[in-house]
């Protein structure tokens, strides 16, 4: 008898099953404890997320946004939805290169979301002349941007990105307030 025949056996006098049976066994055994290993991270992977915080751009212009679409890996892939800028790069399996949506990276995609569109001439933040319909899907993706991505900035225009069109904004706004105010005491007075 060779060693083959003495372990197969051993192996049924021990465990009273067949070699066969327990041999599966010891394999199933070894995927359940890989999948179950897999389900939790070690202090190591933890530390490398909590280094991976979103960086906070503020106010952008859309070609400063143009930066973000994936093309440098050590930036991070940003896509906006009404203006408002958003982290994507833990989806780069979506949003980065060859992913299904990855024309939108580095861009405000407001309206191709919209309207379900990937058109290149579609990808822009206007959504002027957008139906209800198109309107209401395009809330759909913004909330679930909202929900699952950090929201790292805004798209400016080039004209209010400067220091000066940002404090004439600010004017205006305080503006704005106060007229609603002085609007709100002479009603009070009548």
């Amino acid at each position: 008898m060779g060693i083959y025949s003495t372990a197969m056996e051993a192996v049924t006098e021990v465990t009273g099953l067949s070699p066969a049976g327990f041999f599966t066994i010891i394999a199933m055994m070894v995927v359940v404890y890989k999948i179950v290993c897999g389900m939790f991270i070690g202090p190591e992977d933890f530390e490398q997320k909590a280094e991976k915080e979103p960086i906070q751009l503020g106010d952008i212009t859309e070609e400063e946004l143009r930066a973000y679409d994936g093309s440098d890996p050590k930036k991070p892939l940003l896509i906006a939805i009404r203006g408002q800028i958003y982290d994507v790069s833990s989806s780069k399996m979506f949003y980065g290169r060859g992913g299904p949506y990855a024309m939108f990276a580095g861009r405000d995609a407001s309206r191709a979301l919209g309207m379900l569109s990937f058109k290149p001439e579609d990808i822009n933040g206007n959504i002027q002349g957008l139906s209800e319909d198109e309107l209401a899907v395009l809330e759909d993706w913004e909330y679930k941007f909202i929900e699952k991505y950090p929201k790292v900035g805004r798209v400016v225009s080039a004209t209010n990105s400067t220091p000066n069109q940002n404090a004439i904004g600010d004017q205006v706004e305080q503006l704005h307030h106060r007229a609603i105010n002085g609007v709100g005491n002479q009603q009070q007075e009548q």
